[in-house]
C-alpha cells in the first residue's frame, strides 16, 4: 500500500465505510437469516430448542442492524447498549444453564460472517486500493470495538440473570435431581426427601412448554396446573413433581402409584385438557416407567418427544409410546440425512402440498393395515374406495411399485406423518429426481 492518506482519502474511506454499512443493512433479512442457521449449526446445546432458536434469531438481526447503524453514522461504540433481543436471549441461557460460551461464540461467529460481507462489498465497490484498505481497516477496527462492547455487557447480563435464577430455585431439590438424572449414586431416602417425591413406584415423565411469552408468572402457574390436571385425568397416585427451566418450559413427573397397571395416556383426553388450557400450549410424555431408574427413563423419553415435537412445530401432544414418535425421535437426529432419506425414496411423493400430504397419510395408513383397503378405510373413516384411489396416487406419485424399498417407504412416511416440512425436500426439484 501506499503512504499515509490523503485528507480526501481519508473523506473518502469514510464516506465508503458509511455506503458499505447502507447497502448491507438493505440486504439485512437475507443476511440475517443466513448468519443465524450459520450459528445455529454451530452451537450444539441450541438444537431442537424453538424457543432459544427464535431468541437466537432476534438477536443476531437486531445486533447486525445495530452495528451497521453504528458503522454507517460514526456512533462511538461506547454510547451504544446490547439490543433488547440480546439481552433477553443471555438471560434465557442463563435460566437454562446453558454455559456462556455459547453466547459468547455466536458474537465471534457473527463478528467474522458480518466483517466478510463489508470487506467484499468495499472491493467490490472501491477502485482506489489505499481507500479501499483503509475503509475495510475501519470496518475491522469497529466490528473488534462493538462485539467487545457488547459481549461484555451480555456476558454480565448472562451472569447477573444466572445468579437470581439460582436464588429462586429451591438448589437443593436441583443439585438431588440432577444427581438422579445422570445416575451418580445416592441414598434413596435422601433423594425422596429432598426432591419431594416418591421414587420408590411408577413415574409419568413430562415435558411441557408455552409459546406464548406475555405474562410470565401466569404461564409458569398455567403450565403447573395442566400438569396437575393431567395427573387427575391418569388418575395419578399424589401431586405431580414440577421443575421450571425457563420462563416457557418446564419438567414434571406424575406419581401412578407402585401397583399400578401402566398403560397407555388417553391422548383425546389430555388433547382436550390442553386445548382448554389455552393457545400455545405443548405437551410431550415418555412412557410409564418403575423405581429411579424409570424416574429418569421415561423423563428421557418425554425429552425425546418434546424434540419431535419441535420440529414438527404444531403437536400439541406428543407420546413417546408411539412407535411413530420412537422412531421419529432417532431420524431427528440427523435431519438432512433424513430428508435425503424421503427425498430418494418417496419421490414425488415428497412434495410439501396438502393433496401429497393427504396420499401420504392414506398410503401410511394402508401399509400399517396390512394392505387392506377395508381395514385402512375403517381407521382413516373413508370408504375403500377412496382408500384405493388415494393409493394407486401416491403410487403413481412415487413413481416406483409399492414393494420397491418397503421398510424405507413405511419410515419415510412415518418421517412425514410426525416431523412434516422439516424432511421434505427444501427444493421440490429433488422430490421428482
Amino acid at each position: 500500500m501506499g503512504g499515509e492518506l490523503s485528507p480526501e482519502q481519508r473523506r473518502l474511506a469514510a464516506l465508503r465505510v458509511a455506503e458499505v454499512a447502507k447497502t448491507v443493512g438493505a440486504e439485512l433479512p437475507s443476511l440475517g437469516r443466513a448468519l443465524h442457521a450459520e450459528i445455529a449449526d454451530s452451537i450444539p446445546e441450541l438444537r431442537g430448542d424453538d424457543v432459544i432458536l427464535e431468541l437466537l434469531r432476534a438477536s443476531t438481526e437486531s445486533n447486525v442492524e445495530t452495528f451497521l447503524h453504528v458503522a454507517q453514522h460514526d456512533i462511538h461504540v461506547d454510547d451504544v447498549r446490547p439490543p433488547p433481543a440480546a439481552i433477553e436471549y443471555a438471560h434465557r441461557l442463563a435460566q437454562r444453564a446453558i454455559s456462556a460460551n455459547a453466547l459468547l461464540r455466536a458474537y465471534r461467529i457473527g463478528q467474522n460472517r458480518v466483517l466478510d460481507w463489508a470487506v467484499a462489498e468495499v472491493a467490490a465497490t472501491e477502485r482506489d486500493r489505499d481507500v479501499a484498505f483503509a475503509a475495510s481497516q475501519a470496518f475491522r477496527t469497529t466490528t473488534f470495538a462493538y462485539v467487545d462492547r457488547i459481549a461484555e455487557q451480555v456476558v454480565a447480563e448472562y451472569e447477573a440473570e444466572r445468579e437470581r435464577w439460582l436464588a429462586n430455585r429451591n438448589t437443593v431439590r436441583t443439585a438431588m435431581l440432577t444427581t438422579i438424572l445422570t445416575g451418580r449414586d445416592h441414598d434413596l431416602g435422601t433423594a425422596e426427601s429432598a426432591i419431594g417425591y416418591r421414587l420408590r413406584q411408577h413415574h409419568l415423565g413430562v415435558v411441557i412448554w408455552t409459546s406464548d411469552e406475555h405474562g410470565v408468572p401466569s404461564e409458569l402457574r398455567r403450565m403447573e396446573s395442566l400438569v396437575a390436571a393431567i395427573g387427575e385425568a391418569v388418575d395419578a397416585d399424589g401431586p405431580a413433581l414440577f421443575l421450571p427451566q425457563d420462563r416457557s418450559l418446564a419438567w414434571g413427573w406424575i406419581p401412578l402409584g407402585r401397583s399400578r397397571d401402566c398403560h397407555r395416556i388417553d391422548r383425546d383426553a389430555v388433547t382436550r385438557l390442553i386445548t382448554d388450557a389455552g393457545p400455545g400450549v405443548g405437551v410431550a410424555f415418555g412412557r410409564p416407567h418403575s423405581a429411579t431408574v424409570g424416574f429418569r427413563r421415561t423423563h428421557q423419553e418425554a425429552q425425546r418427544a418434546h424434540v419431535v415435537a419441535s420440529i414438527a412445530g404444531d403437536l400439541l401432544v406428543t407420546d413417546f409410546d408411539d412407535a411413530g414418535v420412537q422412531l421419529c425421535s432417532l431420524l431427528a437426529r440427523d435431519l438432512e440425512a433424513t430428508r435425503d432419506l424421503v427425498a430418494s425414496t418417496l419421490g414425488g411423493l415428497a412434495a410439501d402440498d396438502e393433496n401429497t400430504a393427504l396420499m401420504r397419510a392414506t398410503l401410511l395408513a394402508f401399509l400399517k393395515a396390512g394392505s387392506s383397503y377395508v381395514a385402512a378405510a375403517e381407521v382413516i373413516h373413508l370408504h375403500k374406495n377412496t382408500v384405493k384411489y388415494r393409493v394407486d396416487k401416491a403410487i403413481d406419485a412415487r413413481g416406483r411399485p409399492l414393494d420397491d424399498d418397503r421398510l424405507n417407504l413405511e419410515i419415510a412416511l412415518t418421517a412425514c406423518q410426525w416431523l412434516g416440512s422439516a424432511v421434505l425436500p427444501r427444493d421440490r426439484r429433488q422430490a421428482r429426481a
